[in-house]
């Protein structure tokens, strides 16, 4: 019992703890990074993982809000994931579920752009954390449940034992890789329905549920995530000592 009050005691002091701004050095650093990390195929093919896990936990959540019963997440090991739910098969929410996925990377990139800036680096780990948690309980494959162990255990380690400075940087780079990596995802769609066709998307299943073609949803794909880049890259400079 000792044990357990250290760790929440711990854990508690991180979601109030205040970091002060990075220096120059660290912000552009992280920011390049980030960017190499995106851009940068051979790496970007693993990190992708993480842009698909929160891609899949969109779909979960707006799934969950809109009153649909969640039946499980799947990962695969082309960085493709799969997010099933019970309901009706068409309606807003079904629309709304089905959106869900491009936008999440960028929802929680800005999000966690506004903490870090504000000096909660910490508590943007710490909510990392518990996202992957939840993720854990909903998924339903051998190759996902991997991921998200690894992807977790990477977290907690950071989180529960590297240097205040590790932390810290480690959460502008998380950062700028879910900004800059949800555009890349949308762009990889574009390129994809213009290579295969093969109706499977997310773009392609609002164009059945809705009157807009695919195309559109796609636009509205990528003009979603880079608007949200711009937001992400303005909140996380603006505060920091340049």
């Amino acid at each position: 019992m000792e044990e357990i009050g250290t760790v929440v005691e711990r854990i508690g002091q991180d979601l109030v703890a205040v970091q002060p701004a990075p220096s120059p050095a660290t912000l552009w650093v992280t920011m390049l990074i980030g960017v190499l990390a995106v851009l940068w195929s051979p790496l970007w093919r693993h990190l992708r993982h993480g842009v698909t896990i929160v891609h899949e936990g969109g779909h979960a959540v707006t799934a969950m809000l809109c009153g649909r019963r969640l039946q499980g997440i799947r990962l695969h090991s082309d960085t493709s994931g799969l997010t099933v739910s019970r309901g009706r098969p068409t309606g807003p929410g079904m629309v709304a579920t089905a959106f869900a996925g491009y936008p999440a990377p960028s929802v929680v990139g800005v999000v966690a752009a506004l903490l870090v800036a504000d000096g909660r680096a910490f508590a943007a780990l710490w909510a990392t954390v518990l996202l992957l948690a939840l993720m854990l309980v909903a998924i339903r494959n051998l190759y996902g449940l991997l991921v998200i162990l690894l992807a977790g255990g990477a977290a907690i380690g950071v989180t529960w034992w590297a240097a205040p400075d590790v932390k810290v940087a480690v959460s502008y780079v998380v950062t700028w890789v879910l900004l800059l990596g949800a555009p890349r995802a949308a762009l990889e769609l574009a390129a994809e329905r213009r290579r295969t066709r093969s109706g499977r998307s997310d773009a392609d299943q609002l164009a059945r549920l809705t009157p807009l073609p695919a195309g559109v949803w796609v636009a509205l794909f990528l003009l979603f995530t880079g608007g949200a880049a711009v937001i992400g890259a303005a909140a996380l400079t603006a505060n920091a000592e340049l």
